[in-house]
């Protein structure tokens, strides 16, 4: 999938993992998106770009921005944006 906002964009590479690769079909993914962009807003495109399972699973996942966890969704994304998403792991 890639979304294509005017002029002044970047591209973000999305790459899922476990339950967030199967509801998304895909292991990974570029979304194209203003150059001031934050996680939200990547969050948001592949809301728009896939169907509510994706949704559902995204509501519980973490995220890794450039290898470092995002604690928040109004991060901004760096220059080369990668973005993991990784939902919940079973394990001890």
């Amino acid at each position: 999938m890639t979304t294509s906002i005017g002029i002044g964009t970047r591209t973000v590479t999305v790459r899922y993992f476990a339950a967030a690769k199967a509801a998304a079909g895909t292991s990974e993914e570029t979304v194209e998106l203003p150059t001031e962009s934050t996680l939200d807003d990547v969050l948001g495109a592949l809301r728009a770009g896939h169907g509510p399972e994706l949704t559902l699973v995204l509501q519980r996942c973490s995220f890794l921005v450039d290898e470092v966890a995002a604690r928040r969704q109004d991060l901004p994304l760096g220059e080369a944006s990668t973005v993991d998403v990784l939902p919940p792991f079973a394990g001890g």
